[in-house]
This record gives C-alpha cells, structure tokens and sequence, in this order.
C-alpha cells in the first residue's frame, strides 16, 4: 500500500531560511504565524494527512461516489468523518478573516497544508479546496448582507461551495455560455441551464451547497461581456441563517471518470433555481477570475502534490527491490541482487522528481506570499508588484506544475516496472489522479495562450520587466564562488529567455507565430522560475552549512539543486530553437491532410 510523509522539515526551511516570510511580521496574519505556531500547525496538519486522509484514498478510488435513491450523492466510506475532522480542526477557514469565523493567518500557510492534504487525498482534498475559492469570491466581491449569510458557515465547514461555468456546448469559450437569469421583482434571479464538470456539485459531506454559477441576463451583450455571477444555494436561506425549502437545483448525473473516484463531478440542472446576483450585472467574468486564480494556483498544487507523493513512494521501492547488479559490481554481494537505488536511470528518475519538487514547492511558496502581499500589504506599491506577480506566474504555475506533475506520476510509476501497472501499489492512481490537473481550471495549452497573448503585454509588460528585473539582479549580485554551479546556469537559461521574450516581441504582428510558441515559452519561462528558486534554496543551504547546521540534509539539497540545473535546465536551449520556428510548418499542412 502507498505510503506518505508531509515535508514538513521542506517546509519550515523554505519558510525561514529561503523566503524569510518573518520579514513580513507587520501585515495582519503574518504576527500570528510565529515559529512555534507555524511548526505545530505543519504537524498537526501531518499527522491529520498522513493518519486519516492518506488511508482513505484508495477506499475513495475503488468506491467512488454513487448516487442515493433521494438523487443525492454518497460519498466513499469514511468521506464524512474525516471531513467533519478536517472542518472541526479549522482547516478550511486557515487564512480566512477572523470576523467570518477563520483565523486569519497567511495564505502561504493554508496553501503548503493544501498540498499535503492533495498529497495525502486529492478527491477528498477537492471538497473543502473548492469552499476556499468560493469564500475568496465572496469575500472580495460580495455584499455585506453575503458575507455575513454566507461566509461563516462555509469557513467553518458546516456548508461548501462550488464554481459553476462550463456547459456541454462551451468550456474555454465562455461567450458561448447558454445558462439564463430572468431577474424578479424581489431582486432575485430565476437560473436555467445545465452545467456539466461540476466538481463537489452534490455530495453529503455538508449540510448546504453555495453554487457559484455563471449566467446570462436577459438583453446582456453577446460574449463573455454578458455575463453575471450568481449565489445560487442547494437549500435556501432564511433571514436566521437557518435552511429553508430546497432550490430548483439537482445533481443530474454523476460523471465516470479516469480518476479521482472519490470527488463528485457532476451534471447539474438549474430549473428556474433562485439566485443573487454577486457583483454587478454582465461583470461576473472579473468576479469569477478571483475564484479562478486561486483555483489555478490550487491546481498547480496538485500537480506537485501528487509528483511529491509518487516520488515518496518510488524511492521507498527503489530501496527495497532487489533486482541486478550495480554496473560497477555488486553492492549487496551477500544479497541475490542489489536494490534498484543502484542503478543510474532509477537515479535519473529519481532525481528528476525531487529535482522539481523541491524548486516547485518554494515557486508555489514564493508565489502565495505574493496573493498575501497583494491583499495586505499597506503600501499600495507593494500591493500592485504583488498583484503583477501573481497574474504573471499563475498560468505558468498552474500549466508547468501540472505537466510536470504528471509526468513525474508516470516516471515514479517506471520505477516499479510492470509492478506500478497493479492497483495494490497505489501508482497508477496517481497517474489518473494526476491526468485531470491538466485539463481542468483551463487547459494548459490555454495557459501558455493566456501567458503570451495576454500577460506578457499587460500594462505595457509591467509584470514580465518585474520579473527580468528580479532574476537579472539576482544574477548580477550573485557572482561568487559558492554560488557560481547555480547561478551561471541560471545566467545561461536567463539569456534564452530574454532571447526567446525579444523573438515574440518582434513577431508580435503574427499570432499564428506568437500561438505557435506559446507552450514553449511558458516552459522556458517556468524553467527560469524553477531555477532561480534553486538559486535561492542553495544559498541559504551554503548558509546553513556554514553554521553546521543539518548538514547531511542540507547538502543532499544542494546536491539536488545542481542535478536540476545542470541536467535539467539546459531543456531552455530546446525551447528557445522551437519558438524561433514559428509556425510555417506548423500551419502548412491542409486539413484534408491530417
């Protein structure tokens, strides 16, 4: 049976010595997380992933969710009592105002205990994940009157939320978007339409669902600018808070899926269900993003959650299977075989993975500090440079994790040869798990358009001069001796971006050109962004290690980071040669050829 262990020791070194989120002891949340809170919460949040959610995600897989006579939802055996642990121990309310009922801590935190909860679980971790980005919705763009209805009993748990936006006819596009609002007198809405891929859309974990659907007034303009977000509850709620009649929204089907068994996706029917509107009429597209980038970013958690889990138990197997010898002559000569450990290309997998994980985990880190600093900071400057960052780095996280991710699951997967294609070892699991991150919340392919067609000219490239700004100086500043294996990589795969930035300027008048290189271009970026991490992790590993201070650890870090930037980022080289095709012989081929 799979294993898991939260990186716990991963995190703490990441939060004190890399990013020094101490710094920040002035912003409301941040006094809060002193050291010794921030340690017991990171091991509460273990144990609770490892001795609860963990064991559960097999159950989920084999049992999924089934539908119950009433045409409810069932969730796999154990669902609901780990759920209401999970809600009880505050989990889901981590970062949320305290006036809601959450405990305001920083968004940073809640997001390193998000990726041990999908670690342990991803379908389980998908319920209250999905109330997180539905309460941030809220929080920003709703009324008093929502958030004091609503809010409380979502941040403690007792009701969940959902994102409604995907039709049958209509996924990317939303401007093809069918649902109807019919306002009424009361200055409610009627909503009908169908929406489909409703992750949690119907379960029985809470005692209420707040749907979050988008929809069309009646005479809204054509295209996403028609659109408006809506606050549609499972059950309707009386001025006291409590449940009132049910509303005219049912779960009409429960998808079969590759994966994640244990979530419920779901068809949902909306037959002139009561909703309000949150926000402005024909402006709910904003509203919904702010729910979106925190889902996108959550996504990207995933993908490295499920790489962090695979890789775990990949080289627990490697240590334990015997199977041939070392190529230099037996290690274990006492033994029949060596152990896999032995041999180069199970290193190379091995070493691939953790090469990622840990770069990706201090980008996530990195990244949700920023969402911290662009809600609370004081200095609106700050604000804005926080705010850029995050648009910046979303697609890129949300598309190079995901794939990555994956990737990771089937080679962690290649370590156990034909024994990772059997259900009892729990990797093919997450390989399925693993496949739908890179499909959901946008496509990657729509990240990378996202990324060039959008963000990269955003308030005249304001966020990506930011980012070249940041990374040159680092380079520039750190030119010694100790750091010279990491930073002239990094000065190396800097300069094809730079390349490769400059190239998608110059052909900024061929979008064919542009689109054509867009995938690429995010992987380039997201390389950099990997390896200025690894940068950043070495150095205040060199810093460690000069105080003696854990230094097995320590230089097993090091270690890892040089494998990453002297195997892994010269990838930037290829990148670089695939944008510059552009897309002549991309596009030359006919339809009726294919």
């Amino acid at each position: 049976m799979p294993i898991y262990r939260a990186p716990v020791e991963d995190a703490l070194f990441l939060w004190t010595d890399v990013l020094q989120v101490a710094r920040y002891s002035n912003l409301p949340g941040f006094a809060d997380a002193t050291p010794d809170l921030l340690e017991a919460a990171l091991r509460e949040a273990a144990k609770l992933c490892e001795e609860v959610l963990q064991p559960l995600n097999r159950v989920g897989d084999v049992q999924g969710c089934i539908r119950s006579d009433d045409g409810g939802v069932l969730t796999p055996e154990g669902f609901r009592q780990a759920y209401r642990r999970y809600a009880d121990g505050g989990w889901i309310g981590f970062s949320a105002p305290s006036e809601f009922g959450g405990q305001g801590l920083p968004g940073v935190l809640r997001t390193l205990i998000n990726e041990f909860t999908n670690s342990a679980n991803m379908a389980f971790a998908m319920y209250p994940g999905l109330s997180q980005g539905a309460v941030a919705a809220i929080l920003m763009h709703g009324s008093a009157q929502q958030k004091a209805r609503y809010l409380p009993p979502m941040i403690s748990g007792r009701w969940t939320g959902t994102m409604n936006l995907t039709e049958p006819q209509c996924g990317t596009d939303l401007g093809l978007l069918r649902t109807k609002a019919q306002k009424q007198a009361d200055g409610t809405y009627k909503i009908t339409g169908t929406k489909i891929f409703i992750s949690a859309g119907e379960h029985d974990l809470a005692e209420n669902i707040v749907h979050l659907v988008l929809a069309r007034v009646e005479d809204a303009p054509a295209g996403v600018r028609g659109l408006s977000l809506f606050i549609v509850p499972k059950f309707l709620v009386k001025d006291d808070g409590s449940l009132d009649a049910r509303n005219a929204v049912t779960c009409g089907a429960l998808e079969t899926k590759m994966g994640i068994h244990g979530n419920a996706t779901c068809v949902m029917n909306y037959d002139g269900a009561t909703g309000w509107l949150i926000g402005e009429e024909n402006r709910g597209i904003n509203v919904m993003f702010t729910m979106m980038n925190k889902a996108r970013l959550g996504v990207g958690v995933q993908g490295l959650a499920l790489s962090e889990v695979a890789y775990q138990n990949a080289v627990a197997y490697a240590k334990e299977r015997r199977q041939g010898r070392a190529p230099g002559g037996a290690k274990s000569p006492d033994e029949p075989a060596d152990p896999l450990l032995v041999h180069p290309d199970v290193r190379r997998m091995l070493m691939s993975i953790r090469g990622f994980n840990e770069a990706a985990r201090a980008l996530v880190m990195w990244t949700a500090l920023q969402d911290d600093l662009a809600e609370r900071a004081d200095d609106p400057a700050v604000r804005q440079a926080a705010a850029d960052h995050m648009a910046l780095m979303t697609p890129v996280i949300k598309s190079l994790l995901t794939d990555r991710g994956f990737a990771n699951a089937v080679m962690a997967q290649q370590v156990y040869g034909g024994h990772g294609y059997i259900a009892e070892h729990g990797m093919e699991q997450f390989v399925r798990d693993a496949r739908i991150t890179m499909l959901y919340e946008g496509t990657n392919g729509i990240q990378a358009l996202d990324l060039v067609g959008r963000k990269l000219a955003l308030d005249n490239g304001r966020a990506l001069q930011a980012f070249l700004a940041e990374v040159g100086s680092y380079i520039g500043r750190h030119g010694g001796e100790a750091m010279q294996p990491f930073v002239r990589p990094l000065a190396t795969a800097f300069g094809h971006l730079q390349e490769a930035t400059q190239w998608l300027m110059h052909h900024a008048r061929e979008p064919e050109a542009v689109a054509s290189g867009a995938s690429d271009y995010l992987d380039l970026m997201g390389l950099v962004a990997l390896a200025f991490m690894w940068c950043r992790i070495a150095e205040a590993a060199i810093a460690r290690l000069a105080a003696e201070a854990e230094p097995e650890r320590i230089r097993a870090k090091l270690t890892a980071g040089r494998f990453f930037v002297e195997r892994m980022l010269p990838e930037t080289a290829l990148h670089l040669a695939r944008i510059r095709l552009g897309a002549a012989n991309l596009m030359e081929l006919p339809a009726d050829g294919f």
